[in-house]
């Protein structure tokens, strides 16, 4: 678990995660395991309403017409003062947020293109990517998070794929678990030959991470991976992998050298108010193992102080990722 000890400022956090204890359970906690059976240990299907179908501006939700599917693990969502190292997944309040914030910022941008699947798992506490890479309740909470995801990937593949194209998405853990089912389903394995592309955002990945899945350079590209972490343009993160061993993938561009990309190539941001696209905002550059971008001008823009863009990985490039995500499944089925 070698990048445990990156400082992730993830996803609707407000802040360091309070200093109280977690407890694996032994309190007399248990969490139920889901059961992929049932309809509401998934946050979305394609054959019910969710979040996920949710389509910003003149966008059309065209999953019932989809050739492909996609399989979408969420990022950390469970912050704050948890009293376990993993969240519970049927946790209604939990769900909430998750629906609201992930589900239908990020999974929906793919209902142009596939089918979207993305199962609830037992997500680790933020706590356990503040922590020492050899801290065992850490790596326990990301196993058991893992291992819910791949209960839930193998169960979608006996039950739903049926041999179509997949495409798998994750943001932050949701990309790390990404990472791993690539690895363990994908890589060197006969279901690659069914993988139109991954979009792993905001988690390093190295570029020889996998033997027989490269990293994406070419827009049109199939059976590859792609990965970017979002900075404000000038700043150099600390205790973050860097360098030219990290994959990184200019999502305005879809290759990988470090031409800069003009927010005027951009085909649209979606924010926080969702029903609003934002034409030509981000611009984009690689840089040293990173994505850098000048600060986004949009209404409000001028409280934004972050420097770490983490938050917006997939929105600040919200139809450049779909659009891409069609043109890659159609050169997959030609």
């Amino acid at each position: 678990m070698k990048y445990l000890p990156i400082l992730v400022v993830l996803l609707y956090s407000c802040g360091m995660p309070s200093a109280g204890h977690l407890s694996r359970g032994s309190e007399g906690v248990v969490l139920e395991e889901p059961d992929y059976s049932r309809p509401d240990a998934w946050a979305a299907l394609p054959f019910r309403e969710d979040a996920a179908d949710k389509t910003p501006g003149s966008l059309k939700d065209r999953q019932a017409e989809a050739r492909a599917d996609v399989f979408y693990i969420y990022p950390t969502i469970y912050v704050g003062r948890g009293k376990l190292w993993n969240a519970d997944v049927y946790d209604e309040q939990m769900n909430r947020k998750i629906d609201s914030s992930a589900i239908k910022y990020q999974a929906s941008l793919f209902n142009g293109v596939g089918r979207v699947f993305s199962p609830r798992y037992r997500q680790a506490h933020l706590r356990a990517f503040y922590t020492d890479a050899d801290n065992e309740d850490a790596r326990e909470a990301l196993k058991l998070a893992y291992a819910d995801v791949v209960k839930a990937f193998t169960y979608y593949l006996e039950h739903y794929n049926q041999g179509r194209p997949i495409i798998i998405a994750g943001h932050s853990q949701g990309a790390l678990m990404s990472m791993w089912l690539l690895r363990d389903f994908f890589d060197g394995k006969p279901l690659r030959k069914q993988l139109v592309a991954a979009y792993l955002a905001g988690w390093p990945v190295k570029k020889d991470q996998y033997e027989t899945i490269p990293v994406c350079e070419r827009p049109e590209q199939t059976g590859c991976f792609c990965s970017w972490r979002s900075f404000r343009y000038g700043y150099v993160p600390r205790k973050f992998p860097l360098g030219d061993t990290i994959a990184v993938v200019n999502p305005l561009s879809w290759q990988t050298d470090e031409s800069y990309v003009p927010a005027s190539e951009s085909k649209g941001s979606v924010l926080r108010d969702f029903e609003t696209i934002y034409p030509g905002i981000a611009d984009a550059q690689i840089v040293n193992g990173i994505l850098w971008l000048h600060k986004p001008k949009f209404p409000g823009s001028i409280f934004v102080v972050r420097r770490n863009y983490h938050v917006a990985d997939f929105n600040f490039f919200y139809l450049d990722v779909r659009e891409n995500a069609r043109r890659r499944v159609e050169a997959f089925l030609e």
